[in-house]
């Protein structure tokens, strides 16, 4: 790899860091830099690639919310150990489903989630722990445990945030207490499918390493931007990201549709 090209991947790395931090949805961007950086990639390879970063990046982000900021352990807990195991299960699948199966799903849901925030504007802006009933609770950790991890061991970019938005939405947290149980989850999500990536062969673990310093930075200072900033300023991040997302996935959409 040139040096450009690596100076490029991981600058990515950083700011991939950052946003996962805030809300989730790195692997937008770190995902496709690795594809460009190192053309013909194996799929399960730049996946496997990207999950030895974004572990050190998630558990740095973890335990700095952890430090600041209280963690709803009930929820976050049982769903970061079901994810483990449901993300490892994902991965084991990945590459078997051909992207233009799930791509409109999730595009769809992805549609959803941006209009029910925009026209939403009060949701996790302020916690309502009115809504925190143990049905929801179980609820939420079935919905992040279980399906959400399996979409991260399978896709991956945006599960940080479709993570936050359950957890809003589901038990009443605002965004940052959201986002914080998020990125204990998504670590367990990153740490299931990394093992599953690494005993298949699909990591490069010396350009993964170099990444993960650098997505451990971006982290560090997104965390801290998220808790010092409140919930308003993830709520637009959030917004941001799930745009992005969808301008991504549509274009993929319509670029295959073409061919």
């Amino acid at each position: 790899m040139d040096p450009l090209s690596l100076t490029t991947l991981l600058a990515a790395a950083a700011l991939a860091g950052w946003v996962d931090a805030v809300v989730g949805g790195g692997g937008l961007l770190l995902l496709p830099a690795l594809l460009v950086a190192a053309p013909g990639v194996p799929v399960a390879t730049a996946l496997g690639t990207n999950k030895l970063a974004a572990i050190f990046g998630t558990s740095t982000a973890a335990v700095t919310y952890a430090r600041r900021t209280k963690i709803d352990w009930a929820v976050a807990g049982p769903s970061a150990g079901l994810a483990v195991c449901c993300a490892g299960v994902g991965a084991a699948l990945a590459g078997a489903v051909p992207a233009g199966a799930y791509r409109p799903v999730v595009l769809a849901v992805l549609v959803s989630v941006a209009l029910f925030v925009v026209f939403r504007p009060r949701l996790g802006v302020v916690a309502v722990p009115a809504r925190r009933t143990r049905l929801r609770v179980l609820a939420a950790v079935a919905v992040a445990g279980v399906g959400i991890a399996l979409y991260d061991g399978l896709i991956g970019p945006g599960t940080g945030t479709f993570l936050v938005v359950a957890f809003t939405a589901l038990v009443g947290a605002d965004f940052v207490h959201g986002s914080a149980m998020a990125k204990v989850v998504n670590a367990g999500t990153n740490l299931g499918a990394l093992v599953v990536f690494a005993a298949t062969g699909h990591v490069w673990w010396l350009l993964g390493a170099a990444m993960a310093v650098c997505n451990v930075a971006g982290a560090a200072l997104g965390a801290r931007m998220a808790l010092r900033r409140g919930a308003g300023f993830v709520r637009v991040v959030l917004l941001v990201v799930v745009l992005a997302l969808v301008a991504k996935l549509g274009y993929d959409q319509w670029s295959a549709g073409r061919a």
